[in-house]
């Protein structure tokens, strides 16, 4: 199997990237606009996660109801999520029905409602996230890892806090939909079967005179503490430990990527044998690589009773030290099957490969083909992956903590 990988940029600013699967009967795609938490204002955390679920709730010549019918009746399994720099739509369905897909989402970008009597229900929605994470401590955890690790507002979290969420208004949702949601930094990616002139065709006519915004500016702020503790009485604790590591368009981000897997992805990586499987300490335990455009992080997890917290957080910091004195030969073996594994299912997947080539381009302008990051992946050494390492060790440690009491950290700090 062979990809075809094509690109546009319109006049207005949006890219559409595509990738042919004519071995697959279904086509999916992948929205990406730039209307993330970075741009929301001060003591407003939440806005853009607001904003989306009122975006969802009619356009164009569909009301809420008519917008789920009429996408139900195309068979498409479609999401929206908010991150950091941007809202994401996606969706999947049989290829003849992309067209269609593609004109209600069209729709959803640029003529929603917003409708005013429905802001309370979406706020119900808002605050039912938040409730969410508050019965969830390890994504509590994590989220507030993120917070602290990177300077605000990169670590801000889509749920957003209490308190912005009550006081939000309709106006202020407008405003940030009016100033956010516009095609110039907006990328369309595309897998599957499809006619690539009439596909650019179809979104040319969807989006072609979608008008441009003005590019915002971030201003950057600082980051958070180094060591902080949520107090919770509980018979668990929960960790979350982020360190350096370089950014997805980074040369070297594969090898740095071959690294945290051997550290923390799967039940023969390094903090699952040590610190589950050989001590018993936690129930569960990885390690995840995270990209911002021009910076990254290593964010790291587990969670444990109480009195056996101390002792995690003491090995997880010790088999982090010990990872930057380099990995070995049947580690590295291990993680290609693995990754192999996944790049095979990706060419299964209409879905996985719209997202992955929207992200590439996001942060490459270009994307890599399946068969180049196979190759890639068979040229990691661990000579290679060590000698980024002996560069790149981990060490700087953001570590938070959520239990009955705080711990104590002796190692890993600036």
């Amino acid at each position: 199997m062979t990809e075809a990988i094509h690109s546009h940029q319109f006049s207005n600013g949006l890219v559409l990237v595509a990738e042919t699967m004519p071995w697959v009967d279904s086509a999916a795609f992948t929205l990406l606009v730039p209307a993330g938490c970075i741009h929301e204002p001060a003591k407003r955390g939440g806005l853009s996660g607001f904003t989306c679920e009122m975006v969802l709730r009619g356009a164009g010549p569909r009301d809420s109801r008519q917008f789920v019918d009429d996408l139900d009746n195309l068979g498409v399994e479609w999401s929206e999520a908010v991150s950091t720099a941007r809202t994401s739509f996606s969706g999947a369905t049989l290829a003849d029905n992309l067209p269609g897909a593609l004109e209600i989402f069209a729709d959803l970008v640029r003529r929603p409602h917003l409708p005013a009597d429905q802001l309370e229900a979406a706020r119900l929605v808002m605050q039912q996230e938040l409730r969410a994470v508050e019965d969830e401590p390890a994504q509590k955890v994590m989220i507030e890892a993120q917070r602290h690790y990177y300077p605000d507002p990169w670590g801000r979290p889509s749920q957003g806090e209490e308190e912005a969420i009550r006081a939000i208004d309709i106006g202020e949702i407008r405003r940030h939909f009016e100033r956010h949601y516009h095609p110039n930094g907006a990328i369309l990616g595309i897998a599957g079967r499809f006619d690539w002139p009439a596909l650019k065709d179809t979104v040319e006519r969807l989006l072609g005179d979608w008008a441009p915004g003005r590019e915002v500016s971030i201003v950057e702020g600082r980051r958070g503490k180094t060591i902080a503790h949520i107090e919770q009485e509980t018979k668990q604790t929960h960790i979350g430990i982020a360190y350096d590591t370089v950014p997805y368009c980074d040369p070297d981000y594969f090898q740095a990527w071959g690294a945290v897997g051997v550290l923390g992805s799967g039940m023969s990586s390094r903090l699952f044998t040590e610190v589950r499987e050989r001590r018993g300490l936690c129930y569960h335990v990885d390690a995840s690589y995270h990209s911002l455009l021009d910076r990254a992080g290593v964010f790291c997890y587990a969670g444990t009773s109480a009195e056996r917290a101390q002792e995690t957080l003491d090995v997880m910091t010790r088999v982090l030290a010990e990872l930057g004195r380099g990995i070995e030969v049947g580690e590295l073996d291990r993680l290609k099957a693995r990754i192999k594994s996944g790049l095979i299912m990706q060419q299964e997947s209409s879905t996985a490969r719209s997202s992955m080539i929207a992200v590439d381009w996001y942060h490459l302008n270009r994307v890599r083909t399946l068969d180049e990051v196979s190759q890639i992946v068979d040229g990691l050494t661990p000579e290679s992956i060590n000698s980024y390492l002996a560069k790149c060790p981990p060490g700087d440690f953001t570590i938070v903590t959520l239990g009955p009491s705080p711990l104590e950290v002796t190692v890993g700090l600036s």
